[in-house]
C-alpha cells in the first residue's frame, strides 16, 4: 500500500507493507500526471514502512525511471534503514540525472529536497 501527496514541485510517496504492482501504477499516474504541469519534480520515497517488494515492481520501476522520465525529476530522496535499499538508491545515479540520496532520516531528506539550486 502507498500514500500519496504533493505540494507545489514535491511528490511525497510513503510505502507500507508490500510495494506491489498495482502501487507502483499508481504512482507512475500521479507522477505522470505532476510532469504535464512542466518543470522538474522532486520525489521522497519513505520505504521505512516497506516489508517488501514484488520482483515486477523492481523490473516497472528501472523501465520507468531510467527510459521513460531520466530527465524529469530534478532530486530523489529515498529514506530507508535498509542497506540494500540505500545501495540501489545510489546505483539508480548511473541511470537518471537527477541528485538522488538516501537516508534514514525523514527530516533531513525533507530538507535536502526543498533546498533550492546552488544552496546544496
Amino acid at each position: 500500500m502507498i500514500t500519496i501527496e504533493d505540494k507545489n514541485n514535491l511528490v511525497n510517496i510513503a510505502v507500507m507493507g508490500e510495494f506491489t504492482i498495482a502501487d507502483f501504477k499508481q504512482f507512475e499516474e500521479h507522477a505522470l500526471y505532476k510532469l504535464k504541469g512542466g518543470g522538474r519534480v522532486n520525489l521522497i520515497f519513505d520505504l521505512r514502512g516497506m516489508l517488501a517488494y514484488t520482483p515486477d515492481v523492481a523490473w516497472e520501476e528501472i523501465k520507468f525511471f531510467s527510459r521513460q522520465h531520466n530527465h524529469d525529476f530534478d532530486k530523489i530522496a529515498v529514506v530507508t534503514d535498509n542497506q540494500w535499499l540505500a545501495w540501489q538508491a545510489w546505483l539508480s545515479r548511473l541511470f537518471m540525472d537527477a541528485d538522488i540520496e538516501a537516508f534514514s532520516n525523514y527530516g533531513e531528506a525533507q530538507e535536502w529536497v526543498q533546498l533550492q539550486e546552488g544552496g546544496d
